[in-house]
C-alpha cells in the first residue's frame, strides 16, 4: 500500500529489511508532529492564518490522493500529521489504513482515536469509507485553530455526547438511518443548538469555519469529500507555489 502513496505530502518510504525475523520500514526523518508543534507555541501566541491554510491544504491533498486511490487511512491526528522546517506536511502512520471497494465493505469499528473518531463509528456503524477521514480532518483544523482538541471524550459515550453538545443531537431530519444504528439511543439528551461557528469565530475567518462545518456534518453521505474541499472558496486565495504538490486539487497527480 505504501509503495501507491508516492506523494510529497505523505511520509516516503525509503526501505524495508529484515532483522532477526522481524520486518522493518524505513521512513524519512521529520522533526515534529502538529501536536507538538501546537505545544510549543507561547500561551499567548496562535498559528498564523497564512500557515493554518497551507497546514489545511497539504493535509486536504494527501488525503485526496489516497482517496482518488481507494485507501483510507483511519487514523488521522495530529501525532500523525509531521510537519518540517519549512511547514510542509506529511501524512505518517498507516498502520490502520486500509483499502476500500465498491460496495463498502463491512470493517471493524475500532479504528481511529478517540477525539477524532466519526460518529457514525461512535454509533457503531460497520459499514463507511472515506468520510471517517474527513471528518477527523476537521477535528484536526479545529484544534490548530484552537490550540486545544475541540472533543476531548474518555470513553466512547463521553466523546458522543461532547459531540452532541457543541453540534446538536443529531436525528433523522439531519442524518437519515441515524437511529437503526446500533449504539443510537431514543433517550439520548437533546442538545438543539449546533455552536461550532460560535466556538471557532474568535479564532478563525469566515471560510475556515465553513470549511470545518463542512467536515463535521454528521450524515457521512453529505460530509465533504476532500476533492471538493480543495474547491472550497478557504482555498481560492492560497499561494500554491508554497506547497509542495503544487495547486494539485484532486486532478491525476503525477508526481
Amino acid at each position: 500500500m505504501l509503495r501507491e502513496l508516492d506523494h510529497p505530502n505523505i511520509v516516503k518510504l525509503l526501505g524495508v529489511c529484515m532483522q532477526e525475523n522481524r520486518l522493518y520500514l524505513l521512513f524519512e526523518f521529520i522533526m515534529m508532529d502538529i501536536r507538538k508543534y501546537l505545544d510549543l507555541l507561547p500561551d499567548e501566541g496562535y498559528v498564523p492564518a497564512a500557515t493554518v491554510q497551507r497546514i489545511a491544504f497539504q493535509t486536504c491533498q494527501a488525503t485526496c490522493f489516497m482517496h482518488q486511490r481507494r485507501i483510507v487511512h483511519r487514523d488521522l491526528k495530529p501525532q500523525n500529521l509531521l510537519i518540517d522546517d519549512l511547514g510542509v506536511i506529511k501524512i505518517a502512520d498507516f498502520g490502520l489504513s486500509r483499502a476500500i471497494n465498491v460496495p463498502i465493505r463491512v470493517y471493524t469499528h475500532e479504528v481511529v482515536t478517540l477525539w477524532y473518531r466519526a460518529p457514525e463509528i461512535l454509533l457503531g456503524a460497520n459499514r463507511y469509507a472515506a468520510a471517517i477521514d474527513a471528518w477527523a480532518i476537521g477535528c484536526i483544523l479545529a484544534e490548530v485553530v484552537l490550540k486545544k482538541p475541540l472533543f476531548r471524550g474518555d470513553s466512547e459515550i463521553d466523546q458522543l455526547f461532547q459531540t452532541f453538545r457543541l453540534l446538536g443531537t443529531p436525528g433523522e431530519k439531519e442524518w437519515q438511518g441515524v437511529c437503526s444504528l446500533p449504539q443510537f439511543k431514543m433517550n439520548f439528551p437533546k442538545w438543539k443548538v449546533n455552536r461550532l461557528a460560535e466556538t471557532l469565530r474568535a479564532y478563525a475567518e469566515n471560510r475556515l469555519i465553513s470549511l470545518i462545518q463542512a467536515m463535521l456534518r454528521y450524515d457521512p453521505s453529505q460530509r465533504i469529500s476532500m476533492r471538493s474541499a480543495l474547491h472550497h472558496p478557504y482555498f481560492f486565495d492560497i499561494d500554491t507555489s508554497t506547497v509542495p504538490a503544487g495547486n494539485y486539487r484532486g486532478e491525476l497527480f503525477c508526481g
